[in-house]
């Protein structure tokens, strides 16, 4: 048996091994998810809430755009609130001053002495700790004190949500434009939704002593701390993150310097020889709306950002009553994705042909209408998100065609089985270029093959985004969402990357295919050990159980593993970029592989782990070391491979141009430099700040307003436009570049033609 059939058995092996236990793990969570209650009510029978009211008050939240204005459990915006950590905050103060006032005569709770204060929340923890669901009739029971407690809090975000002037500088210091909730009926089931999401966090499991949300947030008033699991499995996974660097470099030690030696490099350019063929032309479209997308989401970023310190206006424009914070967080996130898998589908469709050298009948057309079909899905979905967040699309039309309030998976319902059938359409125009290739032996046929099955996990996982509905229990809901944002972005997508850019080099007659065969098995088995069960890691506050939460901090761990020698990889590319004069021509695309290299190390890698143990995410998650992650992940890793990718496809349909150097060098710079200032003097410093804050205080008060209002914080934000401005720069350079190679093209030899 050969290695590369090895590596196939013990790929085919991990991969149904991790999706069973990430399966298993799903009715884990689905076993012993937080209660939705069929009613709840007070001691002695009145009711507060009912289950529709609750049901219907989790419409209301997701139809002004639910995550992207404050987040639930940790996930979401970072302007507003943790409504969640907010209300439990407000709930248990309004208790505490309720009983400091009639027990004590004191105005309110911090008037009372030491020892008061101590007896108080003694108190306040036995009565909210205790766990008074009953699973036979599902009916939570509350006292009369509390149920005053939630009538306070529930008038308070009432009028918040409204256009009361008594909240005004609350909501523009939260950057919710007035009335985000128009009718007063939903304001008042919105708040039914809020207290069941911040009841799941204070209450204890039955028969358990630890509440639904593993003691998520930190909240000091019922001592709200992270449980022993908690820090032993944060120690394992530090463990395993060292076990696995330990063994990964025994095997780069093994295997350093035994790799086949190309016997001679090629003397011209064998990808020069290469004749695009109609559909992979065709393409090129695919590319401009790319640049568009990307333009677009760099201006909504900088007027979200800047929304941060001016609330509900940009430099005296109230551009909230035209474009709400949560629209322009929504377009920018979305488009994020967008744009960089659009690169990916684009790449894929060129690929096909060239690869196997086969143009299938009616190819073009294919490509043609995917694209027209692309386009229908962006301009409808953001129509509807935005009528939806206006409060004039309804309720009963939201979830299918308005905004369905999930991060990263906001479009409604409609939109989303639209984008499956058109990835279904780009799984069978790549496969059926493919398909010839793969039906012949050949040395390169493995490459293909994981290409080919990439490509079909690519267009067959987004399903994950179909399998809740709009009244699937939240934490379900998490489970699948991430399912589409860790495997069907993170996962698959890195692997058809992977196997585009392995066959590259091999075409190119740089790296020798078998070479190149182990390499990527080997890569995609490394990384999926961890990146499938590791999905687990964003779940551990959303209803998981200990095993869950011991499995997604170990696995996730993992994760990081090949990341530790990605340096070696940016050095092997940075060689190949050198290996022959007519490299040069390729310089550029290899370049933006070596930042994927350097990004991956720094923004998936050191700011991955930074957050990802259970202990570390516990006090972290919501706070701005997420999206210093996120940010330098999603851009320096996939951002960056995106445009390497693109730049190879439009070498390869302009193969007789000239490049302007200078314009793509310029352009490389600037992202890098500007992400860089980016994460390092705003996020970095400001996530800092915030851990300080929920350590001393709580989570609630690193999320509020006052913290997120005071002056330093203010300079952090502003802080961001050095770095965003060079970024920016870089964008439009790089779109310059392109447009040139159109308007301007210069041609080998001298030559311009129109």
């Amino acid at each position: 048996m050969t290695n590369v059939k090895k590596l196939w058995l013990f790929l085919a092996f991990l991969l149904f091994v991790s999706f069973g236990v990430l399966i298993w793990s799903g009715n884990q969570i689905y076993q012993q998810a937080p209660p939705m209650p069929e009613k709840v009510v007070t001691t002695d029978g009145n009711l507060i809430y009912s289950r529709d009211e609750i049901e219907k008050g989790r419409q209301v939240w997701q139809s002004f755009g639910g995550m992207q204005l404050g987040s639930i459990w940790g996930h979401g915006g970072y302007v507003a609130p943790d409504w969640s950590a907010d209300w439990m905050h407000r709930e248990l103060m309004a208790l505490l001053n309720l009983w400091a006032n009639r027990d004590y005569g004191v105005e309110s709770f911090e008037l009372a002495n030491a020892e008061q204060q101590a007896a108080l929340q003694g108190r306040l923890k036995s009565l909210v700790r205790k766990n008074t669901y009953n699973p036979d009739t599902g009916v939570i029971t509350l006292s009369l004190d509390r149920v005053k407690a939630i009538t306070q809090v529930s008038e308070h975000y009432q009028r918040l949500f409204s256009d009361e002037p008594s909240t005004a500088e609350l909501r523009e210091a939260y950057a919710m434009k007035n009335n985000t909730v128009t009718d007063p009926e939903n304001r008042r089931v919105l708040s039914a939704f809020f207290w069941w999401t911040a009841w799941a966090t204070m209450t204890n499991r039955i028969d358990g002593d630890i509440t639904y949300t593993n003691n998520w947030p930190n909240e000091p008033l019922i001592d709200n701390k992270p449980p022993a699991s908690m820090f032993l499995w944060s120690a394992f996974s530090v463990t395993f993150l060292l076990a696995g660097i330990g063994l990964m470099g025994w095997y780069y030690a093994a295997s350093h310097g035994k790799e086949e030696a190309t016997s001679k490099l090629p003397v011209t350019d064998p990808m020069r020889e290469l004749r695009p063929t109609p559909s992979m032309m065709a393409t090129a479209k695919y590319f401009w709306v790319l640049l568009a997308l990307f333009l677009v989401q760099i201006l909504l970023g900088a007027v979200t950002a800047h929304y941060q310190v001016e609330g509900q206006v940009m430099y005296g424009f109230e551009l909230s009553k035209i474009l709400p914070y949560s629209i322009t967080r929504t377009w920018h996130t979305q488009l994020a994705v967008l744009w960089i898998a659009l690169a990916w589908l684009a790449t894929g469709l060129y690929i096909g042909p060239a690869v196997s050298g086969y143009e299938p009948p009616y190819q073009r057309f294919g490509v043609n209408l995917l694209w027209l079909c692309l386009l229908v899905i962006v301009v409808g979905a953001f129509t509807g998100q935005w009528f939806a967040v206006n409060q004039t699309l309804g309720l009963e039309h939201n979830f299918w065609f308005g905004h369905q309030g999930w991060e990263y998976a906001d479009i409604g319902r409609f939109w989303q089985w639209f984008l499956f059938i058109g990835l279904l359409l780009w799984l069978c125009l790549v496969g059926r270029s493919l398909w010839p290739t793969l039906r012949q032996p050949s040395e390169s046929r493995s490459i293909i093959g994981l290409l080919f099955l990439s490509t079909v996990a690519i267009g067959l996982f987004f399903g994950a985004a179909l399998v809740w509905n709009e009244h699937t229990h939240i934490s379900m809901v998490e489970y699948w969402r991430w399912w589409l944002v860790h495997l069907w972005v993170e996962g698959f997508f890195e692997v058809f990357a992977t196997a585009v850019i392995a066959f590259l080099f091999t075409r190119l007659g740089l790296i020798p295919v078998k070479t190149a065969t182990v390499a990527v098995l080997f890569a995609t088995i490394i990384f999926m050990s961890g990146g499938v069960i590791g999905t687990l890691h964003h779940l551990y506050f959303v209803g998981s159980p200990t095993p869950v939460l011991a499995l997604g901090a170990s696995f996730s761990a993992l994760e990081v593993v090949p990341l530790a020698y990605i340096g070696f990889e940016a050095y092997h590319n940075y060689t190949l970029g050198h290996a022959t004069e007519w490299m040069k021509r390729y310089r550029w695309p290899i370049m933006f592989f070596v930042a994927v290299a350097f990004w991956n190390l720094v923004g998936a890698g050191l700011f991955g782990f930074l957050i990802n143990p259970p202990l570390s995410l516990y006090y972290m998650q919501g706070l701005n070391l997420t999206p210093l992650h996120g940010h330098t992940a999603l851009f320096g890793v996939y951002g960056m491979l995106g445009i390497g990718l693109t730049l190879f496809c439009i070498r390869g349909i302009k193969p007789d141009l000239i490049w302007p150097e200078g314009t793509l060098k310029a352009s490389f710079w600037c992202f890098n430099i500007g992400l860089a200032l980016m994460a390092l003097l705003t996020l970095l410093p400001l996530g800092v700040m915030q851990l300080f804050a929920s350590l001393n205080h709580g989570y609630w008060y690193a999320r509020s307003a006052d913290f997120m209002q005071q002056p330093v914080v203010d300079l952090l934000v502003w802080m961001r436009v050095p770095g965003d401005t060079i970024f920016a720069v870089g964008a439009l350079l790089l779109a310059w570049f392109i447009l040139s190679l159109w308007i301007k093209p210069k041609y080998e030899g001298g030559q311009q033609r129109g």
